[in-house]
């Protein structure tokens, strides 16, 4: 990889009193890396660049998380253009080892993580043999303030690596700055030794972080990761690798004591109105207003050549939603309905459903106000049913999958008429309970689908669940005839649906990360 050290770190700190969001305005420019990170202000500064570091890899995250399951796909079916090709490269599983989306990624993320890395190295922070140790630092502060920085950077550092290890597997574990050549002499890590970093770094964040509840949290602090973040995102990293019993303990210690809870309203979550709300525990922060910092989702998903009928300035189309998942809500023409489908798919034209979970108007492109959620506590609750697992069609993870469905409208289910009919919560008993522990998961999976859609959840669920090969197999059938037939060259279903194979589920380690190492070997991921 490019150990060039590239990071957005800024000399001053704004604070928006309107919305409390910390920006950077002048990134730091002719100063050697020793000649900062020397006190508080200047390490806190470095970690806020390594916030805003956050920024590329999630523009193109999604291509990788919603692209490549069966909540989007690319709108244009015939579409010659470069970009549109690649978007169907990922979408049919076509990648290849140098495609440029996959090596962009890639890049961006090891870049932040250099840049954490010079903060921890700051901090004294070491990661040896499998454990982490604290050494003398050099940046001069109080314990309290060395905590609080070290906590923040172990958290993004273990979320940058958890992404790496499910998208690719084995990664190269990169865990302080590294002269370049030394850099080609570390080759793959496992998949055990990357979890083996992610759940020391998140262990060590949440026991040091401030444990404040929500309502305490003060406004200057919001969108800075918790101990609730910490706990949150290694409860998820626990039911990735099997440990149910683990995971199950941080989520209660989260739902019972964080003070965070579910909104009365979806659509308030994610209002531009509402940010950083007592349901987000951790997003990614955006602010509009020209500083470079702002939200491009917003015309990036939005129709393409709608002018500026649906936001200011066009949208590319990006992220358009399948038949499927517009299929998976339930919005009869009367009776209760997912409130939840308006607020993440609308309609431009009869056949143009957009994504418009981060739409809020610009007035320069790509420059929206619109945070990225990354955990939410409805997340939480669903995470708690998976770890529980079935314990019974009235015990409390069918409670829990209930109680959102019921925030989204779902209403009490009376035993008359068809439960498919409308959107209702699942019955204790008779049509629509759920029976048994194959019921219970799909149940689960799906109102993940449908409560996190767009948040790039949906890939790590379908590979989490099991059977991420059926499943994609079975959305392509679904949407063969209305979109996947019409592509030139025609491709058959059966063509289509072979391309996707367990080792395909992993993207291909870039090819330039192996081309330009003449230090080792590199092993590229089977299938590539």
């Amino acid at each position: 990889m490019k150990n060039t050290h590239l990071i957005a770190i800024l000399t001053s700190l704004v604070f928006i009193t309107s919305c409390k969001k910390v920006i950077d305005i002048d990134p730091i420019s002719n100063i050697g890396t020793n000649a900062f990170y020397r006190d508080y202000s200047e390490t806190n500064t470095a970690l806020t660049g390594c916030y805003n570091g956050i920024h590329q890899p999630l523009y193109i995250e999604w291509m990788f998380t919603e692209l490549r399951g069966d909540n989007s796909k690319q709108g244009s079916a015939g579409s010659t253009a470069i970009q549109n090709i690649e978007l169907n490269e990922l979408d049919m599983f076509t990648v290849n080892s140098a495609h440029d989306k996959v090596y962009d990624y890639w890049l961006a993320t090891y870049r932040n993580i250099r840049a954490i890395n010079y903060v921890l190295r700051s901090l004294g922070v070491k990661y040896v043999n499998g454990e982490l140790s604290l050494e003398e630092p050099t940046a001069k502060m109080t314990e309290q303030q060395r905590n609080q920085i070290m906590g923040e950077a172990l958290f993004l550092r273990a979320y940058h690596y958890f992404n790496l290890v499910r998208l690719f597997g084995g990664v190269f574990l990169i865990t302080e700055p590294l002269d370049p050549k030394i850099a080609k002499q570390i080759n793959r890590s496992s998949v055990n030794d990357c979890y083996r970093l992610i759940i020391a770094d998140l262990t060590k964040a949440k026991d040091i972080l401030p444990n404040t509840s929500f309502a305490q949290i003060n406004q200057s602090n919001l969108g800075h990761a918790n101990t609730w973040a910490a706990k949150s995102l290694l409860a998820k990293v626990y039911l990735t690798n099997n440990q149910s019993a683990n995971a199950l303990l941080l989520l209660d210690d989260v739902i019972n004591n964080s003070g965070y809870g579910l909104l009365p309203s979806y659509a308030d979550v994610f209002s531009i109105n509402n940010e950083m709300n007592r349901e987000i525990i951790f997003a990614v922060r955006y602010k509009a207003g020209g500083f470079g910092l702002g939200s491009p989702f917003a015309n990036l998903f939005a129709p393409s050549s709608s002018g500026s009928s649906v936001v200011n300035n066009d949208g590319n189309g990006f992220n358009f939603p399948t038949e499927s998942v517009k299929a998976a809500y339930r919005v009869p023409a009367t009776g209760p309905a997912d409130q939840r489908r308006n607020v993440n798919i609308a309609q431009y034209t009869a056949t143009r459903p957009y994504m418009k979970k981060y739409l809020s108007q610009v007035i320069t492109r790509y420059d929206a106000e619109n945070d990225f959620p990354v955990i939410r506590f409805a997340d939480v609750l669903l995470m708690k049913a998976e770890a529980m697992g079935f314990d019974g069609a009235d015990g409390v993870a069918v409670g829990l999958i209930n109680s959102i469905r019921q925030r989204a409208g779902a209403a009490d289910y009376t035993g008359t008429g068809a439960f498919e009919a409308a959107f209702f919560k699942y019955p204790a008993t008779g049509n629509g309970a759920i029976l048994d522990a194959a019921a219970f998961k799909s149940a689960l999976f799906n109102e993940r689908r449908i409560e996190l859609a767009y948040e790039n959840q949906r890939y790590f669920d379908m590979l989490r669940s099991g059977d991420a090969v059926n499943a994609i197999r079975t959305y392509f059938a679904a949407e063969y005839d209305v979109h996947y037939r019409n592509y030139r060259p025609v491709i058959s279903l059966a063509e289509l649906q072979g391309y996707v194979n367990q080792n395909r589920l992993l993207l291909p380690i870039p090819q330039r990360e192996i081309d330009t190492n003449d230090e080792l070997k590199i092993e590229q991921n089977p299938g590539y």
